[in-house]
């Protein structure tokens, strides 16, 4: 039963009843279905907000699962990663040194690797960039162990043909010194016996009387056997290979000739004093990609260790050179 309001009319001193108008009704009735309309958006948009619908936590849930899984996954990535730049740098350093192969390159090792460090949040990664992130990083490890497997093949190689690596490396030296009496000037920077300037003497001398000897230092084949006008007189340059190559000067007489194959101890020559030259010397040089290294530093295949030292002081010794 509907209540009846009644209000007490002080003009006519009498109770009449309240009667609201129409428009009144009308807007009381709009006002609640807007309140409530508003507030249903409220608690809706709350509800979406912080609850999850079923199918919603059903995605959260393999969302963080392969959340974790990544993490996981990255963790043995990181972990095969360093164990591959240790085996990357043993094969640098170690196996590589052993054989006197160069170095790779990490920009070949890496086959464009960007140095740059992996996405710093993963719990603001989407589906698709933890899997790009995952496939960059598998992409990148396997080009490394595409590139380490063929060093470890080339290796293997070397290793086959150690022992010929070890026939072409020059070891012993280019004319009888059984006595060690023969070195007369040692490699670096000498009085140049024609202009008495200091210049750099890039081999050693080594004096003997014209006619004896001079033999190849290690197996290679002749590159150079002539006269090139360049002070040296009538010369030998033998190519051992592997980056080896080594230059005889001065010679009375050349026994060997362009393209012929020679082994250690093989007589290519005759000292004489052609060329630039003060008196009869063998001058030898070795040079390795490009660059000439100290001779006496390959006298290891005739020498004890004291003779090597005794020769060492007498290389060291400053003096005139005698080309």
């Amino acid at each position: 039963m509907q209540k009846i309001k009644y209000f007490y009319n002080t003009h006519s001193l009498r109770y009449e009843k309240v009667e609201t108008p129409f428009r009144v009704k009308l807007i009381r009735i709009f006002g609640f279905l807007a309140a409530s309309l508003v507030t249903a958006g409220i608690i809706s948009f709350l509800i979406f907000r912080f609850v999850d619908s079923p199918n919603e936590k059903i995605l959260r849930a393999e969302n963080e699962k392969l959340k974790d899984t990544f993490q996981e996954l990255n963790q043995r990535l990181n972990k095969i990663e360093l164990q591959m730049t240790d085996l990357e740098k043993t094969d640098n350093e170690v196996y590589r040194s052993i054989f006197e192969a160069n170095p790779i390159p990490d920009s070949e090792r890496s086959n464009e690797i960007e140095k740059e460090k992996q996405i710093a949040s993963i719990e603001n990664m989407n589906q698709n960039e933890l899997i790009n992130s995952l496939h960059h990083s598998l992409n990148t490890l396997s080009a490394r162990i595409h590139t380490q497997e063929s060093s470890f093949l080339e290796i293997a190689s070397l290793m086959k043909n150690k022992e010929q690596l070890l026939a072409s490396t020059p070891a012993i030296q280019p004319v009888s010194n059984k006595n060690l009496k023969r070195i007369a000037s040692g490699f670096g920077y000498r009085i140049d016996p024609i202009y008495k300037t200091i210049k750099l003497h890039p081999g050693l001398d080594f004096t003997a009387p014209s006619g004896t000897p001079i033999y190849a230092t290690a197996n290679g084949s002749i590159e150079i056997a002539g006269n090139r006008g360049d002070g040296y007189g009538k010369l030998v340059v033998i190519n051992h290979g592997y980056g080896y190559k080594t230059l005889y000067g001065h010679m009375y007489r050349i026994k060997a000739r362009v393209g012929q194959r020679v082994k250690r101890g093989e007589v290519i020559g005759y000292v004489g004093s052609s060329g630039k030259s003060t008196g009869p010397h063998c001058h030898y040089e070795v040079i390795k990609y490009g660059s000439k290294l100290d001779p006496i530093y390959f006298f290891y295949n005739d020498l004890s260790p004291a003779q090597f030292d005794q020769l060492l002081k007498k290389a060291a010794a400053s003096n005139q050179s005698l080309d």
